[in-house]
């Protein structure tokens, strides 16, 4: 099933432009347009690269999405140019630092900069002057990065563990049941299991290890990083009765 027609008369009512404002910016009469938004007609190649170019989108987006069941943030975004590219196809920007090596360092989000990573991400600038490490025994061609833990939500992983992560490119090979460090624009640093459901409706399932909390959805447009968990660093000695 097609949705273009009803996604072109929503996309430009929400620009306020007339049938006439369109048609005559992509040079077609009104009435070739009404068709198209009626389903009447369907545009030849041209023109539908012509539409495309308009509103910033891709053709699949006219032709695959239903835009009327976006939210507004999801249409806001789309429009904005932040279509979430789940398969890592463009490549996602990661800005990172380098030993004197010219190897890979392990960044270290300290406690205190946890709140601000989600906004400095993308900058190097913020990224350079996290604390760097190394872990000798991780793959030397993938990326790490340390986050700090809190909460009591993933036993046995404890407030104040330090939790490593590879960084994952594509989503869509994310494993069901396998935890994951997830960074999102509200919540910020997300350590939890993950169950993937982009093909059904392009969320993911958060659970907890400690059956107190309950599971939630995230859509994929919350999402700013995922990064699959290798190994933590926590301070707290093990209970003594659990050692003997």
């Amino acid at each position: 099933m097609s949705y273009f027609g009803s996604n072109l008369k929503l996309l430009r009512k929400r620009r306020s432009r007339s049938q006439a404002d369109v048609s005559n910016t992509l040079q077609i009469t009104r009435s070739t347009w009404s068709a198209y938004e009626n389903e009447a007609a369907e545009p030849n190649f041209d023109t539908l690269m012509k539409i495309s170019k308009y509103f910033s989108l891709p053709i699949d987006v006219f032709l695959k999405e239903d835009l009327n069941e976006f939210s507004e943030l999801r249409l806001t975004n789309l429009e904005n140019g932040f279509n979430v590219d789940v398969s890592g196809r463009k490549l996602r920007v990661l800005a990172t630092t380098v030993n004197h090596e010219d190897e890979e360092n392990i960044e270290l989000v300290p406690i205190k900069a946890q709140a601000g990573y989600p906004q400095g991400l993308y900058d190097p600038e913020y990224i350079k002057v996290l604390p760097t490490f190394q872990l000798p025994f991780l793959a030397k061609d993938r990326k790490y990065r340390t986050f700090p833990i809190s909460g009591d939500s993933m036993p046995p992983v404890s407030n104040g563990s330090f939790v490593t992560g590879e960084f994952i490119q594509n989503w869509n090979y994310i494993k069901n049941g396998y935890p994951y460090i997830i960074i999102t624009k509200d919540e910020g640093i997300v350590f939890k299991i993950l169950y993937n459901q982009l093909k059904n409706n392009k969320t993911f399932l958060l659970c907890s290890t400690n059956p107190s909390y309950e599971s939630y959805e995230v859509h994929v447009e919350e999402i700013l990083e995922i990064w699959k968990f290798t190994n933590y660093i926590n301070s707290e000695a093990p209970e003594l009765e659990k050692l003997k």
